[in-house]
């Protein structure tokens, strides 16, 4: 049996719902659409949180560790076998470029061939610093240099460059991972793209405020203090444009890296994965960043094409991202390590009906070593219903939502006494799965 190859391609700040084809937000994906047509779109993935404001950072280390978040410290230890590394192990070609926000040294552990890479969070759309790749994973900062041109372009292109080498007929198949660090601020869309959304025509999220109602603990950090207090209409129809304008030009540039797939003759033997880090407010519930459990940041794309992979199919099981470590190992036919966290999507993609995960488990801070006090934030969600729990200087308040009538979670029923009975169950459940996942707050 032959081996599937891998291209694998992950956003940073792609929140789920900003997909065409799905009907929620007036984006246009053209790209994505087909990729959804084609293949598999898992609308309920989730990430499982942050233990910092660098959100991206653990959600990266659980997808390359298969750990769950109290399990995946930064830097990405020694002792964890990574995804590309396994599968290199294991006579996959592994290559990489763009965006690697983990540890240096864990990058030559996962790739022996790289295009550009750029080590940091976030940067100039225009002018990324980048390094060429160094097997050593030293990296010294003065063989940094500054890419020429858009940073998707750039990554677009060297793994246009890789796949252009591969065919068909190769003896070793390829494991291909591109992070783009689009639509991550500054939100600077290039032409013609940055004039592709009319912010006088965009509409405001339904469940946009100008304000949160309450205090999360996050009011002042860097993602929030991009708009203005309180959060003005027209400010944030510019930056929905523009966010709007980013995922546009990215899915345009991931068209060209499909198109050489098949001018290759390599889709038909390559599975296809598109998703994103976390996701993003951008307005939505007066949050611009994606430091909340809110669904517009925990949730992501997640889209599948390939062998294997069924065409058409919209899956609505509760997953998470990391849980595409075993995943992908299966379907490799690589040993999975017992050290994963992660549940193996392959028999929801031979659509098998069972519940894959039923529930999911969300943190954002709060883990040993941080001040006495700090805010923190958890919660519980099924397939119905969302428990969240925030404490910020002593003070702990409580917001229940009932997703299916109210999908972008703006009626608190947390006071109502016809739900008391599911609030206690849910409480209970966020204390059990707390104790699973080795949540040192709870």
């Amino acid at each position: 049996m032959t081996r599937p190859n891998f291209l694998f391609m992950i956003a940073d700040d792609h929140r789920h719902s900003a997909l065409g084809a799905l009907g929620v937000e007036t984006v246009s994906t053209p790209t994505f659409d087909q990729l959804i047509a084609d293949g598999t779109c898992f609308t309920q993935a989730h990430i499982m949180g942050s233990t910092s404001g660098a959100v991206c950072m653990p959600s990266r280390g659980m997808l390359m560790s298969g750990c769950g978040l109290f399990d995946t410290p930064d830097p990405l230890p020694d002792d964890v076998p990574l995804l590309p590394e396994l599968l290199q192990q294991n006579g996959y070609r592994t290559y990489g470029a763009g965006k690697w926000h983990n540890r240096r040294g864990s990058y030559a552990r996962c790739f022996g061939e790289s295009g550009k890479v750029f080590f940091g969070g976030m940067s100039d759309q225009f002018a990324m610093p980048v390094n060429d790749f160094d097997p050593a994973g030293e990296y010294p900062p003065e063989e940094t240099y500054i890419a020429d041109g858009y940073s998707t372009t750039v990554f677009t292109d060297e793994m246009i460059d890789f796949l252009s080498e591969q065919g068909p007929d190769d003896d070793e198949p390829f494991f291909a991972y591109i992070a783009f660090t689009s639509p991550h601020d500054p939100r600077t869309p290039p032409p013609p793209f940055d004039t592709m959304y009319d912010p006088a025509e965009i509409d405001l999220p339904p469940n946009f405020k100008p304000e949160h109602p309450f205090d999360i603990g996050v009011r002042d950090i860097r993602d929030e203090v991009l708009a203005g207090y309180p959060r003005g209409e027209d400010e944030i129809k510019r930056h929905i444009a523009d966010y709007y304008g980013m995922i546009s030009h990215m899915d345009y540039d991931i068209g060209r890296i499909l198109a050489t797939l098949d001018a290759r003759g390599l889709s038909e033997n390559t599975i296809v994965v598109y998703t994103s880090d976390h996701g993003l407010g951008v307005g939505q519930h007066g949050l611009m960043g994606k430091q909340n459990l809110y669904d517009h940041s925990m949730r992501i794309p997640l889209i599948m094409r390939g062998p294997g992979v069924p065409a058409g199919l919209r899956s609505k099981a509760l997953l998470y991202l990391l849980d595409l470590y075993p995943t992908l190992l299966e379907l490799a036919g690589v040993p999975v390590p017992d050290s994963t966290a992660g549940h193996s999507l392959t028999a929801l993609l031979n659509e098998v009906t069972y519940k894959h995960r039923r529930q999911i488990y969300s943190a954002y801070q709060g883990v040993f070593g941080h001040p006495a006090g700090a805010p923190y934030q958890r919660s519980i969600k099924d397939e119905r219903h969302k428990l969240i729990q925030t404490v910020v200087a002593g003070v702990m308040t409580w917001q229940l939502f009932d997703l299916d009538a109210d999908p972008q979670e703006t009626d608190n029923l947390i006071a109502n006494p016809a739900h008391a009975g599911l609030v206690e169950r849910l409480k209970a459940d966020l204390k059990k799965r707390a104790t699973r996942c080795n949540d040192p707050v709870l």
